[in-house]
């Protein structure tokens, strides 16, 4: 793990990993670095099972790279959508080796609510809760579960989950509600990580900021990669690098309920590190999802 970094690729990082007989659950499998983590499982030889808005999108991605597996329709923001896609996946009678809630939405302009919720909330946060609480029985007595979660997680509101706004429609703000929305991510992967069997794990990552269509909701995505620094952005490949690792290497095998930024630990936010906060955020989404 000490070798690697934040231009590490998901190529090198899986260098000389046979993943034959494994098979992965993929959401966003056709596009960005879901594509290329897509294409990297399946250059180790595994199977991947890939979900993206529409059946044929996934298998155009699962064609376009020649990799073995299933191709799904999930839309997150869509709670039928996403109990479909359980279905299907429970159908195949297939163990699960890992899955990799990959897929999201980012900063919207404008608030959208969807089913009282708002949209980031539901799809980033709530579609995945929906999806990993329904397959993680399938997990293989080592399975992972990789939660895509983001740096911006710092900056969700100061409560950390605004429960009383989960509408998003007072004061919002694109950036601290797609934070809560990332934050969300990590309190699940915190909580999860203790319901796991041993030698079952659940982590949470930070990507890095990589240009794909995460940000086409933005008015002024250049302005942003701006704001960053074009030096500091990381390719495709190096973006895929942080969820592969976590969810294949055996460096991270025994690591769980933790965040990781560039291959490698790192401290999330305080809210992050809230037991009683992530263990609200468990039971109040059970109870939405009851209700959906």
């Amino acid at each position: 793990m000490a070798s690697f970094g934040a231009a590490s690729t998901a190529e090198e990082v899986t260098e000389g990993i046979d993943l034959s007989g494994r098979v992965y659950v993929l959401t966003g499998c056709n596009s960005g670095i879901g594509e290329e983590t897509l294409r990297v499982l399946g250059l180790r030889g595994a199977e991947v099972i890939g979900l993206a808005r529409t059946a044929a999108k996934a298998q155009a991605a699962l064609d376009k790279h020649g990799v073995a597996g299933t191709a799904v329709a999930c839309d997150l923001s869509d709670p039928d959508s996403v109990r479909a896609a359980v279905a299907t996946v429970r159908g195949l009678g297939r163990r699960l080796s890992g899955i990799i809630a990959n897929a999201g939405i980012m900063a919207l302009p404008e608030p959208r609510t969807t089913l009282g919720l708002d949209l980031q909330f539901l799809t980033n946060h709530i579609g995945h809760f929906i999806l990993v609480t329904g397959l993680v029985d399938l997990l293989t007595d080592d399975g992972r579960v990789v939660m895509v979660s983001s740096g911006a997680h710092f900056m969700a509101p100061e409560v950390g989950i605004e429960f009383d706004n989960l509408s998003g429609q007072r004061g919002y703000h694109p950036w601290r509600t797609y934070g809560q929305s990332k934050l969300a991510n990590l309190l699940t992967a915190k909580v999860l990580a203790g319901r796991l069997g041993d030698g079952q794990t659940a982590n949470a990552i930070h990507p890095g900021v990589i240009q794909t269509n995460l940000g086409r909701h933005l008015d002024d995505y250049e302005g942003v990669l701006d704001s960053v620094g074009r030096d500091n952005l990381k390719t495709v490949g190096q973006g895929a690098a942080t969820q592969v690792f976590v969810a294949v290497h055996p460096d991270a095998a025994a690591l769980t309920g933790l965040y990781f930024q560039d291959c490698k630990v790192k401290e999330p936010s305080a809210a992050a590190q809230d037991e009683a906060l992530a263990e609200r955020l468990w039971a109040v989404s059970e109870e939405l999802v009851a209700g959906l």
